[in-house]
């Protein structure tokens, strides 16, 4: 192993495979890069791409060098992890992209015709894709998304799948029906059901928004993500008002809160 390569800055890529290389070596490496598996990695796979999405969501352009790096290290690690056991190595993973980029993008790489929309580029990959699973002997239309998807993206894949076949309700307005339907169902089991059945019709209440969202063509993970950063927002300003009145949100009640709540949303609105 080339000691060297490992301590120069402008190792680029092939000095990161060998850092990942020696972190795993079992008898000099780090013991707890020795100890991991797949499975022990893939949750942190998960946060790194969350993070991702969270500089970008917040355009800190700064941060963003170093998120992509410490995503890329997960790849990394894979890559080492599956060519110790001979399933695939970081080479193999680049050229199985590579692939699939040539092979989806006949427009770019082969002879089909480039003039067309961005909509209909979208079908056509969604053809090519849906030629792939079939390639592979996938059997039902839902088959191949991902089980560990957070669980509102997955139901917006599930619920594109499904629609792609022809189950789908044709307008946006009997979606909205289903919610009325669903949260009368909730308000009902909330009553006299089972904590267990108020969560099945509260999972399927979210399951019929995801829907609303689709239709509508918005994601509904990042509309939900926008929320969380516009809650988050004003409740920091809330708590700033109170903070200038010598007080806590402990030190407070709901009126006042709400009262400052109704400030900031203006406050906020006008900047």
């Amino acid at each position: 192993m080339n000691e060297l390569l490992i301590f120069d800055p402008k190792g680029g890529m092939p000095r990161l495979l060998m850092i990942m290389e020696r972190l795993r070596d079992p008898d000099t490496g780090c013991p707890w890069d020795i100890e991991q598996d797949f499975a022990s990695i893939a949750p942190y796979t998960i946060e790194e791409a969350y993070e991702v999405a969270d500089v970008i969501e917040r355009q800190d352009w700064d941060e963003l060098e170093g998120e992509l790096g410490d995503l890329l290290l997960q790849v990394v690690y894979f890559a080492q992890m599956g060519r110790e056991v001979g399933h695939f190595d970081f080479a193999s993973i680049a050229d199985a992209i590579s692939d699939k980029m040539v092979a989806r993008h006949p427009h770019v790489f082969g002879d089909e015709n480039r003039d067309k929309s961005a909509e209909q580029q979208v079908v056509d990959w969604e053809k090519i894709k849906a030629a792939e699973r079939a390639g592979k002997s996938q059997g039902g239309a839902l088959e191949g998304v991902a089980l560990g998807l957070p669980a509102l993206l997955r139901a917006t894949k599930l619920q594109k799948r499904a629609a792609r076949v022809g189950f789908d309700w044709p307008e946006t307005e009997q979606v909205l029906d289903k919610i009325i339907e669903e949260s009368r169902e909730l308000i009902e089991a909330k009553d006299t059901l089972t904590q267990a059945d108020v969560e099945e019709e509260f999972g399927d209440l979210m399951f019929v928004m995801a829907n609303l969202g689709r239709h509508l063509g918005l994601d509904p993970e990042a509309a939900l993500r926008a929320a969380n950063a516009k809650f988050t927002k004003r409740f920091e300003g809330v708590e700033e008002r109170l903070a200038a009145m010598g007080k806590t949100p402990n030190d407070s009640n709901l009126a006042e809160m709400d009262a400052l709540w109704d400030a900031v949303k203006v406050a906020q609105k006008n900047i």
